[in-house]
């Protein structure tokens, strides 16, 4: 979900996120769920601090209501309570929807590859354009 591949997630990030796991939450609950975990307070979570919400989802320290309780809870499961097909479901799912992401990345890749070789194009034609303008 790391968009902009700086290795953190920033507010806009982790809304995509929660949108497409279906739990959307409102501007300032995505505030509070970084704030809780957000340790060197830049406002983003980065690796350690993404971990850091299933330590404390397993150590019960989250609140019930929070954003936070709600992702740790759609990205675990009990394996006692669903059984190992169960878990093995859910697995194979959470692959099948990195994959699809990926693959809607790639897709992106490609598009802005191509825009970025339009606009260099269009910068070399111009440039021809002027040095053509500038003869006569």
């Amino acid at each position: 979900y790391d968009a902009g591949r700086d290795g953190f997630i920033d507010l806009m990030e982790l809304k995509l996120m929660m949108e497409k796991l279906g739990a959307p939450q409102t501007h300032l609950g995505l505030k509070n769920m970084i704030k809780e975990v957000d340790e060197d307070l830049d406002s983003k979570l980065s690796f350690r601090e993404f971990l850091l919400i299933f330590r404390k989802a397993a150590a019960g320290e989250l609140q019930e209501d929070s954003g936070l309780h709600v992702l740790a809870r759609l990205s675990e499961i009990d394996v006692s309570t669903e059984g190992v097909k169960g878990a093995k479901s859910f697995f194979e799912a959470k692959v099948q929807a990195i994959n699809v992401s990926s693959r809607f990345e790639e897709e992106i890749k490609a598009e802005q590859e191509e825009r970025k070789k339009q606009a260099e194009e269009m910068k070399q034609r111009k440039a021809a354009f002027k040095e053509l303008q500038s003869t006569f």
